[in-house]
């Protein structure tokens, strides 16, 4: 308990080691052949595409009721990509406890989060609000007959908005574990409460889809949940932070 951690920056490391110091989606835009994009290129590539798709179905499908909350879950996601990209970037270059960024990255439990998350949300979509849903989510946003290209790219929507929230949980979480169990220099303390709060920021931009799910008590209650737990988590990380000797131990 109470290991001090130097706050001097240093530029993110070549070698991320055995374990990784990447998120996935941060290795998948990272592998693209003769590809690199800065965050704004990256980000507005996945939202012309997104949304893009949004209104083409619409447009041939004839669907345009979809198309706000459509736009809501892209406009989200994206946020939370740009989060991810410049959370990671600010993490790495801080001097910090190694067991703490091997959780927070090489653990990968932020996909499992996200694949827990979009099980949930697809047995709902299928299954439990088609029993009890006077009117089911997708016969709302698609009619009786969905068409496969609409679904398709709904799923793909979803599943990329899950594991930004998986994500968002997991650093909320790791720290949280990092505030309890190390002590900072005042630099890094107030650059990790800097960091704690923009997942905290993210975790808010998610209330732009709540007006979509206000006659969806149990997708509101699981967002709201989420957003709810977010904040207070990554307040108790901020809170419990500790500033303490620097020390050069690892």
């Amino acid at each position: 308990m109470g290991r001090s951690r130097s706050g001097s920056e240093r530029e993110a490391r070549t070698d991320p080691g055995p374990f990784g110091e990447t998120w996935v989606y941060e290795s998948i835009v990272g592998a693209i052949p003769g590809v690199h994009l800065t965050d704004l290129q990256a980000i507005t590539l996945q939202v012309v595409l997104f949304e893009s798709g949004v209104l083409l179905l619409a447009w041939a499908y004839d669907l345009w009721t979809a198309v706000l909350p459509g736009t809501a879950a892209v406009a989200v996601a994206a946020v939370g990509s740009g989060v991810m990209r410049q959370f990671g970037r600010r993490t790495r270059r801080l001097d910090l406890p190694e067991p703490y960024r091997r959780l927070l990255f090489g653990s990968k439990i932020e996909v499992v989060l996200g694949i827990l998350a979009f099980v949930g949300l697809v047995t709902h979509l299928f299954v439990f609000d088609p029993r009890y849903a006077d009117t089911p989510l997708l016969t709302w946003l698609f009619g009786p007959d969905p068409p496969v290209p609409v679904v398709y790219l709904t799923l793909l929507i979803l599943w990329d908005l899950c594991y930004r929230i998986g994500t968002s949980w997991w650093a909320a979480v790791v720290a949280l574990w990092r505030s309890l169990r190390y002590s900072f220099d005042p630099d890094t303390a107030r650059r990790l409460r800097r960091l704690d709060a923009l997942n905290v920021a993210f975790g808010l931009t998610q209330l732009a889809m709540v007006p979509f799910l206000l006659d969806r008590p149990v997708l509101l209650v699981a967002v709201g949940g989420h957003i709810v737990a977010v904040t207070v988590v990554s307040a108790g990380a901020i809170a419990t932070l500790r500033v303490g000797d620097v020390s050069p131990a690892k």
